[in-house]
């Protein structure tokens, strides 16, 4: 009986100080390590990647927002401010989500299939209120109207699919050099800017593909728009 209880004692006391060692390696040292590598050698992405304009943390290089207009006395979905460059659609976050100045309640797909609502592989002219055919043609229909301007109009086979779809996540940050070169003359006009410095913008923050071969040519919105309202405010 004695020595159960010696031997039970031993193992508990092996067990906790185990426990104490790991709490302590995993819980404190590795996490003190990991931070102060990546405080040390990249310290813009380990916080998050964060923009600042004015002094003022203003949003994240990897998340998108809105450009909204304050939205009207019983208004659900509030108007696009015009002004400004405009994202992706972010069809995905639901009429309860909030994307303003990164108050964030959810992200997320529309989960539409390719084909939902076409017909014999395309979309009909008037094809069924939820789907996603539905979706892009109403988006298609608000962006040709939105950017077409005095001496300036957009033709529907002008707007990339980036304009009428959103992302997986409905956050993303950047858009195609094409759609923001499309919205250069509305941008422009509500702005009383030069077109030409309004294009030498969207060409200053158009980036390439990582590494010259990832991915694709891209301008975040969030940067473009900072950088529009200095110019802006210059003149």
């Amino acid at each position: 009986m004695s020595n159960s209880v010696t031997n039970t004692a031993r193992l508990l006391g092996a067990a906790l100080r185990a426990l104490l060692v790991l709490t302590l390696v995993t819980g404190v040292v590795y996490p003190l390590v990991v931070t102060g590598v990546a405080q040390g050698l990249f310290p813009g992405k380990a916080n998050g990647s964060e923009i600042e304009a004015d002094g003022k943390v203003v949003g994240s290089s990897l998340i998108g927002q809105s450009y909204d207009l304050p939205p009207k006395k019983g208004q659900e979905t509030p108007e696009p401010d015009l002004k400004w460059f405009q994202g992706r659609p972010a069809n995905g976050l639901g009429a309860n989500s909030i994307n303003t100045r990164y108050g964030l309640i959810l992200s997320g797909a529309t989960n539409l299939a390719a084909d939902s609502g076409a017909v014999d592989g395309a979309c009909p002219a008037e094809p069924e209120d939820g789907t996603l055919c539905a979706q892009v043609l109403a988006a298609r229909a608000a962006v040709v109207k939105d950017n077409s301007v005095a001496g300036y109009t957009v033709e529907p086979s002008e707007v990339p699919a980036d304009a009428v779809t959103s992302s997986g996540s409905g956050l993303d940050p950047a858009v195609s050099p094409q759609y923001a070169a499309l919205q250069v003359h509305r941008v422009a006009a509500r702005n009383g800017l030069p077109v030409a410095a309004v294009e030498k913008l969207v060409e200053e923050h158009t980036q390439g593909r990582v590494l010259g071969f990832i991915g694709e040519p891209r301008v975040n919105v969030l940067e473009l728009n900072i950088a529009l309202k200095d110019l802006a405010a210059k003149r």
